[in-house]
């Protein structure tokens, strides 16, 4: 049955016991006054440290953690697949850089927590491509505007240092923004500022983003929002919960941080030369009607969209690998992160060729 006739979707008893279990120290986390009581979070999240010895069908995935600026702990880990029977990297061929936000709702979880760390390992391997995933500072100790900062500064200093902190083989030309939830809305306003400061970006050339069921929202209640009220993970309580631990004080949800596309005109986002987009929505998220508003938005602006909508998948489906979604998806974010790619190599021979033969032309009329 579909998820516009049931609130909830069908799933085996162990999730549900994962869920039920991450919904109880998250929902006893928060604190009357708006905090969050992260000595008891910190139960639940799992940290481990990077490591070398992982392998994914055939993939070598290691990983290591590279300091930007320690005075706010900005940090990312760093995912470099190699193939097992050659030791090259990625089989010798040059990759594709995702700069990947993890989500938590701007308030929980790092790149170190084990879901993110074992969801960027997989994807690093089935692209393949080097993912740089950033620590950015939670909410609510550091609210709205730190995390954007954060995330723009990371594409700065890669982009000073890149010589210093990534593989050889990383292909600056095919830069990718990538997140979930959070991060997809991260991913999204950090786009939004490197095209504005392009200048500051001389050497990564961002040619794509990905948004996982981004997290955007608004004081309307939507129709998924008022249907979903069951679903896994997400209800409008908690979202409510932690836009107020994210935005400033006094501020709405009608906050361009929140309801982005009602405030694309305020950007100029027709004019804003934004990079092609995959929106990744799932048919039991309460906030996919927000996002499939952000898709048609970045559409009838003129902007590259590709909308793909699982109809079983719940919000942070792409966490749980036995799910029948997860390989869809990674095949689905594969073959954006290459079509993009390619286009790269497209535009990049015929800007060579063009350049042979204005100097052929120049050497003959010499």
């Amino acid at each position: 049955m579909a998820a516009d006739h049931i609130s909830k979707p069908y799933l085996p008893l162990m999730l549900r016991l994962k869920l039920c279990m991450g919904n109880f120290f998250i929902r006893f986390a928060f604190r009357y006054d708006g905090t969050i009581n992260r000595r008891l979070f910190d139960l639940l999240d799992r940290k481990v440290e990077p490591n070398s010895t992982v392998v994914i069908d055939n993939i070598h995935v290691s990983s290591s953690d590279i300091t930007l600026d320690p005075s706010r702990n900005l940090w990312f880990r760093l995912f470099v697949p190699r193939t097992t029977n050659n030791g090259g990297d990625g089989g010798g061929s040059a990759l594709p850089l995702i700069i990947y936000y993890h989500g938590g709702g701007f308030s929980f979880c790092g790149p170190d927590s084990k879901p993110c760390d074992d969801f960027c390992r997989r994807l690093a391997a089935k692209t393949p491509a080097v993912i740089a995933s950033v620590n950015y500072r939670l909410a609510p100790e550091y609210r709205y505007p730190c995390q954007y900062e954060d995330g723009f500064d990371t594409l700065r200093l890669i982009n000073a240092q890149n010589y210093k902190i990534l593989p050889s083989n990383v292909d600056l030309n095919k830069c990718f923004l990538a997140g979930d939830s959070a991060g997809g809305n991260i991913a999204h306003h950090v786009a939004v500022r490197a095209c504005q400061k392009s200048q500051e970006l001389d050497k990564l050339v961002i040619v794509g983003l990905v948004a996982v069921q981004p997290f955007f929202g608004g004081e309307e209640r939507t129709q998924s929002e008022l249907r979903l009220t069951k679903a896994p993970v997400l209800n409008v309580e908690g979202t409510d919960r932690l836009w107020t631990m994210f935005l400033p004080e006094g501020a709405d949800r009608n906050h361009h941080a929140v309801n982005v596309e009602a405030n694309f005109e305020s950007i100029d986002m027709k004019n804003v030369k934004f990079p092609s987009t995959l929106v990744i929505v799932g048919g039991f998220d309460p906030l996919q009607d927000w996002q499939t508003r952000y898709a048609q938005g970045l559409k009838k602006r003129g902007k590259q969209v590709e909308l793909i909508k699982y109809p079983n998948a719940f919000h942070s489906f792409y966490g749980f690998p036995e799910l029948p979604e997860f390989p869809l998806f990674i095949k689905d974010v594969r073959n954006f992160i290459q079509k993009q790619s390619t286009l790269v190599v497209d535009k990049n021979t015929q800007l060579n060729q063009n350049a042979q033969e204005s100097t052929l032309t120049e050497q003959f009329v010499g």
